[in-house]
């Protein structure tokens, strides 16, 4: 058996595990073997793997030092793909952003300034620069795990993370609207024209109303998973949309080869519905109601990548997204998602209505993170 040192965090609606650079062979091809052997694949029950055997539980993050200036720790996400020998470096995770910033001041990789640490990072999924909050304590002048910051989808409370994604537009494609327009018009095999926007913000992600592909926008994950006629459009128009974007050559390609970006999204209006325990959400907590698919299942919640781009789309006159809302002049958005709401905060500057012209300088949300457990992880030769 080989070893490596491994930390397992949550970050947000995310959990995977996170390993130091330097603990990893330097040859780049051996990697992939070990972080499917971690989580377990290719079987889909993940049984001999730490794996939850959805996309939200298969993350893998390498961390190291920068030697950039003005930046403390550069990171590279890896996307298990539940039930494949395949590993997706193409898209950056929101959620365990949010991990990477307590853990590389608990591994002591930039020194810790009480009460906050602005720990500033480089993805380099994206080449995107993040800045994240993390409250030190003063007693172990380390990442405050205790607080009283909630977020739908994690029981509990912890201390606050304030996750900053600076000038996120453009993530892989280079381009806020990667056709140059906020609203389209895709023609999807077999259905027919739909509108949709499709935008690039953290992550690319093309998003369509509930009402046009058959939904509500209020089920939860297992009913939009069960619900074959939906996932299989859906997956129609993400690959319609990765073939627009040049990820793909055609919507076999896109299923095989990126499965994870662009991600796909349906929404509609705000409307009361039961969240994933049960609970009533209601339609006056949201300014929409969204539901995302993630690696051809519907997340549990809201991958922060997408709720980043959402966010964003709800500013941009003409987008699918402003057409639903009822105002777009707050300076929050809060997206109704299977678990609960989750507040975003967008910054968009608009040049006299020029969509060529819009600038993200950021786009900010609340998270919390907790280390679950520290070891070694044992792969075969």
């Amino acid at each position: 058996m080989r070893k490596f040192r491994t930390v397992f965090m949550r970050g947000g609606t995310s959990k995977g595990c996170i390993f130091h650079r330097e603990d990893l062979p330097e040859d780049r091809s051996q990697w992939d073997s070990i972080f499917l052997q971690a989580m377990g694949d290719p079987d889909p029950k993940q049984i001999d793997g730490m794996g939850g055997t959805v996309s939200s539980n298969n993350k893998i993050v390498i961390v190291w030092k920068s030697e950039e200036p003005n930046v403390d720790v550069e990171y590279l996400v890896g996307q298990v793909i539940v039930g494949k020998s395949q590993v997706d470096y193409k898209s950056n995770c929101g959620n365990m952003t949010a991990a990477v910033a307590p853990y590389a001041v608990e591994e002591g990789m930039l020194p810790a300034a009480e009460p906050i640490t602005t720990v500033r990072m480089l993805n380099k999924n994206t080449n995107k620069y993040i800045n994240v909050t993390v409250p030190i304590d003063p007693e172990t002048h380390t990442f405050a795990q205790d607080g009283e910051c909630e977020i739908a989808g994690v029981d509990g409370t912890a201390a606050e993370l304030k996750v900053d994604f600076l000038n996120p537009a453009g993530s892989k494609t280079g381009k806020l609207l990667p056709t140059g327009r906020t609203l389209d018009v895709l023609d999807i095999p077999g259905h027919g024209k739909i509108e949709a926007t499709i935008l690039d913000v953290s992550n690319p992600l093309v998003l369509v109303r509930a009402e046009d592909i058959g939904m509500k926008g209020t089920e939860l994950p297992d009913e939009v998973n069960q619900n074959k006629e939906a996932c299989d459009l859906l997956e129609k128009i993400r690959g319609t949309a990765a073939c627009i974007m040049g990820f793909a050559k055609d919507l076999k390609d896109a299923t095989d080869n990126s499965p994870a970006v662009p991600k796909v999204g349906f929404f509609t209006a705000p409307v009361a519905y039961t969240d994933i325990e049960g609970k009533i959400v209601d339609a006056g907590s949201m300014d929409i109601c969204a539901r995302v698919i993630s690696v051809f299942k519907c997340h549990k919640a809201c991958p922060l990548t997408a709720a980043s781009a959402i966010s964003v789309a709800s500013k941009l006159d003409g987008s699918i997204i402003q057409k639903t809302l009822a105002s777009n002049e707050h300076d929050t958005v809060r997206i109704g998602h299977p678990s609960g709401v989750m507040t975003m905060v967008p910054t968009v500057i608009m040049h006299c209505g020029d969509m060529t012209r819009v600038e993200v300088p950021g786009v900010a949300v609340q998270r919390t993170a907790r280390r679950i457990m520290e070891g070694t992880l044992y792969v075969r030769n």
